[in-house]
């Protein structure tokens, strides 16, 4: 049953886009024609179906638990580089504001001029979107940002929480908006260095967690054969699976608790 499940996975993730998936497309400026599955994804999904088909079920479910470990980890990384870029936008955004708003420009004139000067690329920027937006609702006359609740302490919302407490209490706006990027400007030297100071231990979580394959090469050397055992049937398959879902849960857990250091 399992190898049929990731069978239809593969033949999903291959599945060609639909016409109305092309028209779609063809109607958004700057988007591929093309639809290309990642090598990673490929890698990711066509090796347990090998394993299912070639080795057992045993193999299959770790090679899966694995899969997704290695998927994880790639998408959590490229979390972590869309969030640098936008604190880069954000801070790139702040001093053009504060050029803007040191020469007498009106804070939505600013607000454009900061969301023009960031740089066009695809995947385009929020910092830009949100303050694009912010600048068209105060050169119409309404609320930058209605009901804003900024639950997130390093994103573009604080512009906006900053623009609507200089309105309502009438304060310079351009004090507002230098606080806000010293402040950023010293969560993200902070997160550097810290991100920095956790390399040593991430680096040893993931050679602990790889110290099992490492444990069963040298018994092959030897001459125990634990491959045989452990791709075999019976308690080998067992104790495949549960080594294999306890790194991978002891990898898991030393990246949460780096992150939660990190994010402090």
């Amino acid at each position: 049953m399992i190898p049929v499940i990731l069978a239809l996975a593969a033949a999903v993730l291959w599945w060609p886009a639909t016409h109305a998936q092309y028209r779609l497309v063809a109607l958004t400026p700057g988007t591929s024609r093309t639809r290309t599955v990642p090598w990673q994804a490929s890698v990711a999904v066509g090796a347990p179906v090998a394993a299912a088909v070639l080795i057992g079920l045993h193999a299959a479910v770790a090679m899966t638990l694995v899969s997704a470990t290695l998927m994880w980890r790639r998408h959590r990384a490229q979390r972590v580089r869309a969030r640098d870029r936008e604190i880069s936008d954000l801070l790139l955004a702040l001093s053009v504001m504060t050029a803007e708003l040191s020469v007498g420009a009106p804070p939505a004139a600013a607000c454009a001029a900061a969301a023009r000067e960031l740089p066009a690329g695809q995947p385009r920027s929020p910092v830009g979107d949100g303050l694009a937006m912010m600048a068209g609702r105060a050169e119409l006359g309404g609320e930058v940002m209605p009901d804003v609740e900024a639950s997130d302490e390093l994103s573009w919302h604080r512009v906006g929480v900053a623009w609507q407490t200089a309105d309502r209490h009438g304060l310079p706006m351009i004090e507002l908006v230098e606080s806000v990027r010293a402040d950023l400007l010293a969560r993200r030297q902070f997160a550097t260095r810290t991100r920095a100071g956790l390399a040593g231990p991430r680096a040893t979580a993931t050679v602990l967690a790889g110290l099992p394959v490492i444990g069963i090469a040298l018994g092959e050397f030897m001459g125990a054969h634990p491959v045989g055992v452990l791709l075999g049937s019976g308690l080998g398959g067992v104790l495949l699976i549960v080594g294999t879902a306890l790194s991978v849960a002891g990898l898991a857990w030393s990246e949460r608790i780096t992150d939660r250091v990190i994010n402090r």
